[in-house]
């Protein structure tokens, strides 16, 4: 394949499919929890970190890791601790984060907002191989994490109480996932960009879940949505010289919107089916009514 024979593609690809599986396998448990946009508030705030990274002539991807690491602890903490003002501290945190990337760019030597555009937006050109060993250090720790504590993690997405009760380090976890989510977001950043990477770590998720109900299955449908978008929204830039992070989105959303358009004849079907082989049931004056145990639990 021609687009084979290009360095520079050969690196974007490799980051597309690692950026395909990384931001389903971490968005699942943000879906879960109810923090859709986490990822986006995580973006701003790594706006931060790629400025300060031209300005001290430093990384800009392991800077804005550093960046935004911290500012999901300081996202969390603000959830834990803010309260009434919590939503006030956090949309200081985002607009900081914004402002603070514009300034430090612009202040950094011969740096200017055109430098910032390809970390905004992504850029198939600028991924180096420095980039591209960054990516692969963060896929790996974000890939151990979101499936080696996939239990736990799970757990405390869907009740945290319960699994406070069960004995799992529900803070601890919650620090864990949103240090794993602001990794993901500077995976991301150079093939979709800091401003678009919450929808890849969200859509592929909800358009899983218009298929499938059950985690497992939800979690290996998202990633391969995302596997496939990243890749073919690479490609499609690359031939038609579009941008490769609105591209990835829009397919992304067309993914949703298609599955979206199976699932209700697919759920109309199973519903059939399953009517067709239940047994007849009892008329109702012969079944037998259900009582409660004292401790809420159904018996007869």
């Amino acid at each position: 394949m021609e687009i084979l024979d290009y360095a520079f593609m050969q690196r974007a690809l490799l980051a597309a499919v690692l950026v395909g599986i990384t931001a389903p396998a971490v968005g699942i448990y943000l879906v879960q929890r109810r923090q859709a946009l986490m990822g986006d508030g995580i973006g701003h705030v790594a706006m931060t970190g790629v400025g300060l990274g031209f300005l001290l002539s430093a990384s800009p991807v392991w800077m804005a890791t550093l960046v935004s690491v911290l500012g999901a602890v300081l996202m969390e903490l603000i959830r834990w601790y803010g309260r009434t003002r919590g939503d006030i501290a956090l949309a200081l945190l985002f607009y900081g984060g914004m402002a603070g990337g514009v300034l430090f760019i612009n202040l950094a030597p011969g740096g200017s907002n055109a430098n910032l555009t390809s970390y905004l937006f992504g850029s198939l050109s600028t991924v180096s191989e420095s980039d591209v060993t960054a990516i692969c250090l963060l896929a790996a720790f974000v890939v151990l994490v979101a499936l080696g504590l996939r239990r736990q993690l799970f757990a405390v997405s869907q009740d945290e109480e319960f699994a406070r009760v069960t004995g799992l380090p529900v803070r601890a976890l919650n620090l864990l996932t949103a240090v794993t989510a602001a990794v993901t977001v500077t995976v991301a950043m150079r093939v979709v960009g800091l401003l678009l990477v919450s929808a890849l770590m969200v859509v592929p998720v909800a358009a899983a879940q218009q298929l499938s109900r059950s985690f497992a299955a939800t979690f290996a449908v998202a990633v391969a949505i995302g596997v496939t978008v990243t890749i073919g929204g690479t490609v499609t830039s690359y031939y038609q010289d579009v941008p490769p992070g609105a591209t990835i989105v829009l397919l992304t959303i067309a993914a949703f919107l298609v599955l979206t358009a199976l699932a209700a004849p697919l759920a109309r079907r199973r519903a059939r089916a399953l009517a067709a082989g239940d047994p007849p049931a009892d008329p109702a004056e012969c079944a037998i009514p259900a009582t409660r145990a004292p401790d809420g639990r159904a018996g007869v």
